[in-house]
């Protein structure tokens, strides 16, 4: 039986942002995620690190302004997961005027704080590269900062240092029931591989649930009037790299809704988001044809080369968890996160998270942990606001200085692995190579440039199990490895545990 202060149920970006915020306070933390980290609703997001533009004509003034501040706070922490990226809007004659846009983008540059991102310009987009790939029609447009993240990797890099910190992360662990007993929680936790269940007794239970928050209250918690969440839908396409520049499109839509068409693991482009209600499993989510017909015909309305379905190579759809505050549309259901403390004077607490997003993470997490000192006594100041992910101890302008590094150290690798390697792992790089010396020297080859020594350092130390794991949320590497090399990856990895034993440890 394992004791701790808190026991964290959900492995997505909040559940792991809380784990390593409260870890690092001093607080004993267990983390238990019923699937892979990040395999739900933060692994399918547009990969941004923003403020949301459109969120200022929904007055959600106090979000915008937490996430502009918190852009190059994330930035700074992880340089390598995470870079800053130009937004081109273009001016759309008969929907939102210039003026209007131009006002935005000045709250948008002045709101947050902003100090290394660059500002706003307008572009002439018949002198602009910009305007190449898009329609004639559209001469006038509007350039702002935001910055791209690596989704699922921000979670990994997360729960990597909650563990390095001393806490306890099990993936494929489901909480299938909880009780107070005697002033704490006892749960069980079953080991969805072997279906051995052991008991956790836990001060305290964060329910970061995510999508399923109001399942874990209904079923594992047996609160049975339990009916917090707006469940929205939000599907993207994968299509061949549509331009050659590194910017990012904005595009509006006639139903007041925006789209992003945005440079994608080197050689796609990425277009979505979607905003519908859902209310089947959210396992089960994936994109409808209606979907893809708006996605198509939204790009279709500004790229000179229509996007149809047959450029169309992956689409990856998921659920976000909203706070129902009972608004009208999809699309207005408020984006902010909504904490609750649920529990009598003396009764052990849960305390349950509603909505948020990943520019607003971090914040969210020491938002929760005041509440957890609240109820269990402060135990450390608050730090993760100038702290490395696990990787990420370099200058935000220092990718291309680490790349010549590791080139240099290793000049069997191409440029190109090089530079993926350095983006997913940033300065650990140096540690997954140690004591390599020739390309034979990485192992078996998985296809493309995924070789043995990658995966299982991912393995041993980012709890990948899976073939899907490394492909899909290590990586993205399943863009382009085909069927069977997936499959003979899938193969290996079950060898691999079955031989080893596999377990990821603290360092």
């Amino acid at each position: 039986m394992g004791e701790y202060d808190i026991l964290i149920v959900g492995g997505g970006i909040n559940g792991c942002g809380i784990a390593r915020d409260a870890v690092g306070r001093g607080f004993s933390v267990c983390l238990a995620e019923m699937n892979d980290l990040a395999s739900g609703t933060s692994s399918w997001s547009t990969k941004l690190v923003h403020g949301g533009l459109r969120y200022l004509e929904h007055y959600e003034f106090r979000l915008v302004r937490e996430a502009l501040m918190e852009r190059e706070v994330l930035w700074s922490a992880a340089p390598h997961i995470i870079r800053p990226l130009r937004f081109i809007l273009p001016h759309h004659a008969g929907l939102r005027p210039a003026w209007l846009l131009r006002l935005g983008l000045f709250f948008y540059d002045h709101l947050g704080g902003r100090k290394l991102l660059p500002p706003t310009k307008t572009l002439d987009l018949s002198r602009d590269p910009a305007g190449r790939p898009l329609k004639p029609l559209f001469g006038k447009a509007f350039e702002y900062s935001d910055c791209w993240v690596d989704d699922a990797r921000l979670v990994v890099l997360n729960a990597r240092d909650a563990a390095d910190r001393g806490a306890s992360i099990r993936t494929r662990s489901r909480v299938v029931s909880a009780r107070r007993e005697g002033g704490v929680w006892r749960a069980d936790i079953r080991d969805e591989r072997t279906g051995e269940v052991t008991e956790v007794r836990a001060k305290l239970i964060v329910n970061a649930a995510g999508p399923w928050v109001d399942k874990v209250l209904n079923g594992t918690v047996g609160m049975n009037d339990a009916r917090n969440v707006r469940l929205v839908q939000g599907s993207h396409i994968v299509v061949r790299k549509m331009f050659e520049h590194d910017r990012c499109y904005i595009f509006q839509n006639a139903d007041g809704r925006i789209i992003f068409a945005i440079p994608y693991e080197q050689d796609f482009t990425l277009i979505g988001t979607t905003d519908q209600d859902y209310n089947g499993d959210p396992a089960s989510v994936a994109i409808t044809d209606g979907e893809i017909d708006y996605l198509c015909a939204a790009a279709s309305e500004y790229f000179t080369q229509p996007v149809t379905r047959g450029d169309i190579v992956w689409t990856y759809s998921g659920v976000r968890p909203l706070y129902d505050d009972g608004a009208s549309k999809a699309q207005e259901a408020t984006r902010d996160y909504v904490l609750k403390v649920e529990g009598a004077p003396g009764e052990a607490p849960l305390l349950n998270i509603f909505g948020g997003k990943i520019t607003t993470f971090r914040r969210l997490a020491e938002a929760m942990v005041e509440k957890i000192e609240a109820a269990l006594g402060r135990r450390g100041p608050g730090w993760t606001a100038g702290a490395a992910l696990p990787g990420g101890d370099f200058p935000v302008e220092g990718y291309a200085a680490l790349c010549a590094e590791i080139a240099k150290a290793h000049p069997y690798l191409a440029a190109r692995h090089v530079a993926r390697l350095v983006r997913l792992y940033g300065t650990r790089v140096r540690r997954m190579l140690a004591g390599v010396g020739s390309a034979a020297g990485m192992g078996r080859s998985f296809g493309g440039d995924l070789t043995e020594r990658e995966v299982i350092w991912q393995m041993e130390n980012e709890w990948a199990e899976r073939a899907e794991d490394v492909v899909w949320r290590r990586s993205k590497l399943g863009l382009t490895l085909g069927a069977a090399e997936i499959a003979a990856l899938d193969d290996w990895m079950r060898d691999h545990r079955a031989d080893h034993k596999t377990v990821v440890a603290a360092e």
